[in-house]
C-alpha cells in the first residue's frame, strides 16, 4: 500500500467526522480538505493533497507554548504552574478544574493552557503573541502568522465556559489578569500556516538541534503522547504510539523522535475534538512502517 492509498483510505473515514462549528470562520472549511506534509531528519521531505491550506493551529499551539516556557524558565517553574495529569475528561471542563481545586490537570487542556497563555513574556498580549511567533517562526524556520480574521471570529463568539475556566483561575490565585491570559491565549490560537510549517515545528521536537534542551523536548514529548488527544490519547498511544497533538483547525502533528515529524490537515473532527483523517493516515502509516516508539 501507497501513500495515496492511505490518504484515500483516510478521506472515507473524514465523512464520518463534522467541522468544527462553534467559530463561524472555522465553520466555512471544505470537510473534504486534506494535506500532509512528512520532515526527514536528512532533510527529505515529502508533501501531497491540499498544501496550500492555510489554517489556525488552535491547540497545537499548546505543545509549543509548553516548550517555549520551559526554554525560558525550566521544568521546575512551569510544573508549578500546570500539572502532567491526563484527564478523562473533556478539553474544556470546568467540572474537573474545580474538582483539582483551579490547579489545571495538564498544559494541553484549555485550563493549562490558559494559565501558561498568562506566563508568555511580553507587555501585553499582542507583544506576548508577536515575541512567542518569531521564536518559532526563527528556531523551525517556518513563516507562522496572526491571522487576524481568525481572531476576530474567535472573538465575536468568545468561549463563555474558557471565561469561566480563566475567572476561576484567577479566584484560585493561578492567574494574575484573566482578561490579559484570555486574550493571549485567543491570539496565540489563531497563530496559522500550512502543513509544512506545521511539521517544521514538529521536527523541533523529533531530532536534535544546538537551540533547545533535549530534556525540554523529551518532556513536551511524554507530555503530548499521554495528553495531547484529550481523552483519547491512551487509545491512539496504543494504536499510533508517537507523540501527538491536535487542534479544531484541522491541524494534526505526529512525532517521530531521531527521525521526523508528520503533520496533517483535515478539518472534519470526532466527537472528542481530534481530526479524523490526519489520525486515520498517521495510524495508517505508524502500523505499515513501525514508528510506534514502544517498539
Amino acid at each position: 500500500m501507497n501513500l495515496s492509498a492511505w490518504v484515500q483510505l483516510a478521506k472515507i473515514q473524514a465523512k464520518q467526522g463534522r467541522v468544527a462549528d462553534r467559530i463561524p470562520k472555522l465553520a466555512k472549511a471544505n470537510p473534504d480538505w486534506f494535506a500532509a506534509h512528512i520532515c526527514c531528519k536528512s532533510g527529505k521531505t515529502v508533501s501531497f493533497g491540499d498544501t496550500a491550506s492555510f489554517f489556525p493551529l488552535m491547540s497545537v499551539i499548546k505543545t509549543f507554548s509548553l516548550l517555549y516556557l520551559l526554554e525560558h524558565f525550566g521544568a521546575e517553574t512551569v510544573f508549578g504552574w500546570v500539572g502532567v495529569e491526563p484527564s478523562d475528561a473533556p478539553f474544556n471542563s470546568l467540572e474537573q478544574l474545580i474538582a483539582d481545586r483551579g490547579y489545571p490537570r495538564n498544559p494541553m487542556i484549555n485550563s493549562g493552557a490558559i494559565t501558561l497563555a498568562d506566563k508568555l513574556t511580553g507587555k501585553d498580549a499582542s507583544d506576548r503573541t508577536l515575541l512567542f511567533c518569531q521564536w518559532l517562526n526563527q528556531l523551525a524556520g517556518c513563516q507562522l502568522r496572526l491571522d487576524e480574521i481568525m481572531l476576530a471570529s474567535v472573538r465575536l463568539t468568545r468561549s463563555t465556559t474558557n471565561e469561566a475556566i480563566a475567572n476561576y483561575l484567577a479566584k484560585t490565585s493561578h492567574l494574575e489578569n484573566p482578561e490579559t491570559a484570555l486574550d493571549t491565549y485567543e491570539q496565540i490560537c489563531c497563530i496559522s500556516g500550512g502543513v509544512e510549517d506545521l511539521a517544521l515545528l514538529g521536527k523541533l521536537l523529533a531530532c536534535e538541534n544546538g537551540c533547545l534542551s533535549a530534556q525540554n523536548r523529551r518532556i513536551v514529548n511524554a507530555v503530548m503522547s499521554t495528553c495531547g488527544l484529550y481523552e483519547a490519547s491512551a487509545q491512539f498511544a496504543v494504536r499510533v504510539g508517537l507523540p501527538m497533538k491536535s487542534g479544531i483547525g484541522g491541524g494534526l502533528v505526529a512525532i517521530v523522535p531521531g527521525e521526523g515529524a508528520i503533520a496533517c490537515y483535515s478539518p472534519t473532527l470526532d466527537t472528542v475534538g481530534n481530526p479524523v483523517a490526519g489520525l486515520a493516515f498517521v495510524e495508517a502509516l505508524s502500523q505499515k512502517l513501525e514508528l510506534s516508539i514502544f517498539g
